[in-house]
């Protein structure tokens, strides 16, 4: 749980790499849940490391959903706790960080034509800070993996679902697609069917390290090159570069008397993320922290400086799109929230 994480996390602590570079955080959660509890202040005490992160995108996780009202309109209260949040970040009281500029939010896609009115009760309710939907596609065979979950392979070919997307294109809102790595070859058809949609691909589509998958890296590796090839072909689709920190990832950092320090993380990941930006372009790639799923696995800190170090090489001008730009455009945060 991210709040018992913190001793264990301060037994390595790193001073910020380039600490005045820009950054927009686009992968981020805030929840109140049992024994684990992360919102504003803890953000804020993540943040203050001393990377300058100037904007955050808030990613939906289930949190706050009301406990009235329809079924499908519930996901909504998540729309409106974060606005909450916003608002108290706005008052400058936490420090510079735009908390939550962007917000994205649940909607169920599967309602077809029906979630049109899910969707305007989310914008009505985030005073221009939301801007898009994250619907999990997530599945695979082994209960290992998708525990807990009630998708279902093949939702995105379903009409229905379709029909959900279509609406969301037709409002001018994004898609952020939680997917496996096995799934992204389904991820491209979507993205060729639908060419004017802005999809945000999560997690470099989450090559899966546990269950069935575990100690199949290099068979995992070659899998998952195929589907980025065969995502990053459609123009329309952005990829977020970070999740490493998931335990669905298979890494080993949680279980670790100190946690890792980011030399060490940035020379395990530097093989997917360079590939990604190979074949994605830096203009379409944008680092996340994935805050606080990854904080199991190191700090923010940690994180940011891994980033850093693995893309020393690349112009400012990419790095400034990689960090801040790609964030802000596929957001649309350059309309301000």
């Amino acid at each position: 749980m991210a709040s018992q994480r913190d001793p264990w996390l301060a037994l390595t602590v790193e001073d910020p790499v380039e600490p005045g570079m820009p950054i927009c955080d686009p992968h981020h959660h805030f929840w109140d849940r049992d024994g684990d509890r992360y919102l504003l202040d803890q953000l804020a005490e993540d943040v203050s490391g001393g990377h300058n992160i100037a904007q955050t995108v808030f990613i939906e996780c289930r949190s706050m959903y009301r406990a009235h009202g329809p079924e499908e309109m519930q996901p909504v209260g998540e729309t409106e706790f974060v606005q909450g949040l916003a608002a108290q970040s706005a008052s400058g009281q936490y420090g510079p960080t735009s908390v939550a500029a962007g917000i994205v939010s649940n909607a169920n896609l599967m309602l077809g034509v029906a979630v049109q009115p899910v969707l305007e009760a989310h914008i009505a309710a985030s005073s221009n800070r939301f801007r898009g939907i994250r619907f999990s596609c997530a599945w695979d065979a082994s209960p290992e993996i998708t525990s807990g979950r009630s998708n279902s392979p093949g939702m995105m070919q379903d009409s229905r679902f379709r029909d959900g997307f279509d609406c969301l294109q037709r409002m001018g809102l994004s898609f952020d697609a939680l997917v496996y790595h096995t799934q992204l070859g389904e991820l491209a058809d979507l993205a060729a069917a639908f060419p004017d949609a802005t999809i945000i691909l999560n997690h470099i589509g989450r090559p899966l390290g546990a269950g069935p998958y575990a100690g199949r890296r290099d068979e995992v590796f070659a899998d998952w090159q195929k589907g980025i090839v065969a995502v990053a072909a459609h123009e329309n689709v952005v990829v977020k570069l970070g999740g490493f920190g998931n335990l669905i990832s298979g890494y080993d950092w949680h279980q670790r008397a100190i946690p890792p320090a980011s030399a060490e993380v940035a020379q395990t990941i530097e093989p997917w993320l360079t590939y990604c930006i190979e074949q994605f372009g830096p203009n379409r790639c944008m680092f996340e922290s994935n805050f606080p799923v990854d904080k199991a696995s190191y700090a923010y800190t940690t994180v940011w400086n891994a980033f850093k170090r693995l893309t020393r090489d690349y112009s400012e001008t990419e790095r400034a799109a990689m960090f801040q730009e790609t964030a802000l455009r596929a957001y649309r945060l350059q309309d301000g929230p």
